[in-house]
């Protein structure tokens, strides 16, 4: 019942910025923690950053510093801004929502997931 909606992706420059958006629906999003992972061709899918129903963050070291995750519960939305993108950050990610108010870097803590939105770095 849980549905999760990424948009914002695209093809953008070196240096350049997105802002990645994830709408939820079906339900209450503002108790649990969200997340967004990425994966790019031939690599893992990994974690990149998570935010807890309190609002404290989390980021993996690749894009600590260039990037910002954040919510809105009033808008039952999570985003993920991305600054100083590169090459390296071409993936497509995906929103995620965690089965608790915490959220981990376990993806076995991670209940549901987007569709994904593609994000491509490139000249």
């Amino acid at each position: 019942q849980v549905q999760l909606v990424e948009s914002g992706g695209g093809l953008v420059q070196p240096g350049g910025s997105l802002r990645l958006s994830c709408a939820a629906s079906g339900t209450i999003f503002s108790i649990y923690a969200m997340g967004w992972y990425r994966q790019a061709p031939g690599k893992q899918r990994y974690l990149v950053a998570f935010i807890s129903s309190g609002g404290s963050t989390n980021y993996a070291d690749s894009v600590k510093g260039r990037f910002t995750i954040s919510r809105d519960n009033a808008k039952n939305t999570v985003y993920l801004q991305m600054n100083s993108l590169n090459p390296e950050d071409t993936a497509v990610y995906y929103c995620t929502q965690g089965k608790y108010s915490i959220g981990s870097w376990y993806p076995s803590d991670w209940a549901f997931w987007g569709q994904g939105t593609q994000v491509t770095v490139s000249s």
